[in-house]
């Protein structure tokens, strides 16, 4: 067996991405690793049920031997042997983040032996994740160009608390390795376009929230805006619900990664939701950057991975994206050098190890 690479998990911003990228990077390189301190920054810390599942599931790719799979664990080993790929379920059992088991396992799938179907259940639109339409309308395209091959089908959205939702993950392998990123200059903006849902609610939230919304856009200036209702009727909408959100991002002619998001919640007016998501979008475009601050943190392990040098420009510089770059240096040896600090827009290069498909 290969040296055992020791995680500690508290360090950074000390969360979930610690844990879920150090089992990717174990995955994809085949090597051992051993986490400690699992989330030792929350409130509850240890593995959560989200953790869990995505543990299992890449265990189960990669007939990987795992000590310390349970709710609570603040240990884990994880010794993976190969990437198999194929079909497979993967539910949580909660409204637990579907876009964060994505981001688990997903490294893994694009170097499996053939290509995989997964079947994800639990929370789409949820706080402290990503929502799934970020993930299928922005980081999936945005990876194409360093040659990742895959879609999203949203079946059924989930919120806290009920979940409910069901998601399909198409990844097909690669047979070469990653190419490099190159993403330094945010162009200039053509559309802003978004989505704004609502399930098990009247649709006037759904509209209102995007009303709102393309009314920030047109104080800031942006002209061509595209935001798209979706509703269900009552006789139609199978979702456990209530919930709603909506999805922003920017086309630019540079294909720009620039993207805000925000969800409702109990007490919390529609036209807070769609303005939320405005401001943050426009903040993001303001700064200058490439790549928004949520996005830049995503692209990490991708770049970590890919052949060749890859640079972008992130609008911000995040702790979450620190604490990736440095998870990838400790485990696989890709080396990044960052122009910027924490919090202010910057640089980020990686040479990558060019990892080459097995």
């Amino acid at each position: 067996m290969n040296k055992v690479i020791t995680i500690d998990g508290s360090m950074g911003e000390g969360g979930g991405q610690i844990f879920r990228t150090a089992i990717a990077y174990a995955a994809v390189t085949r090597r051992p690793v051993k986490i400690i301190n699992i989330r030792a920054k929350r409130s509850n810390p240890g593995l959560r049920p989200q953790h869990l599942s995505a543990l299992r599931a890449l265990a189960r790719i990669t007939d990987a031997e795992v000590r310390g799979d349970y709710v609570g664990s603040m240990q884990v080993f994880f010794n993976p042997k190969r990437i198999r790929g194929g079909e497979y379920t993967i539910d949580p059992g909660t409204a637990g983040s579907i876009t964060l088991i994505i981001q688990a396992i997903l490294p893994a799938l694009i170097f499996a032996e053939k290509e995989s179907v997964l079947t994800i259940r639990g929370g789409t639109d949820v706080p402290w994740s990503p929502p799934i339409d970020a993930i299928r309308y922005v980081l999936l395209p945005g990876l194409r160009d360093m040659g990742v091959n895959a879609k999203i089908e949203l079946i059924k959205r989930g919120h806290y608390p009920r979940g409910g939702g069901i998601v399909k993950l198409y990844v097909e392998p690669v047979t070469e390795p990653l190419k490099p990123k190159k993403l330094t200059q945010q162009g200039t903006i053509t559309k802003i376009k978004g989505n704004s849902h609502c399930v098990r609610l009247p649709k006037h939230v759904a509209e209102r929230q995007a009303r709102a919304a393309q009314e920030v856009l047109l104080r800031a200036g942006f002209k061509n805006i595209d935001i798209q209702i979706e509703w269900y009727p009552p006789e139609k909408d199978q979702h456990l619900g209530p919930g709603s959100g909506i999805v922003l991002w920017a086309e630019t002619t540079t294909n720009a990664l620039l993207e805000y998001d925000s969800l409702g919640a109990r007490g919390k007016r529609a036209e807070k939701v769609g303005q939320e998501a405005a401001e943050g979008l426009v903040k993001q475009i303001k700064n200058g950057g490439a790549v928004d601050v949520h996005h830049t943190d995503q692209l990490v392990p991708f770049m970590a991975l890919a052949k060749g040098l890859s640079e972008i420009k992130s609008s911000e510089i995040s702790l979450h994206t620190l604490t990736a770059i440095q998870v990838a240096q400790l485990i696989i040896g890709a080396k990044f050098e960052i122009i910027g600090s924490e919090g202010q827009p910057g640089i980020i290069r990686a040479e990558g190890i060019g990892l080459e498909p097995s």
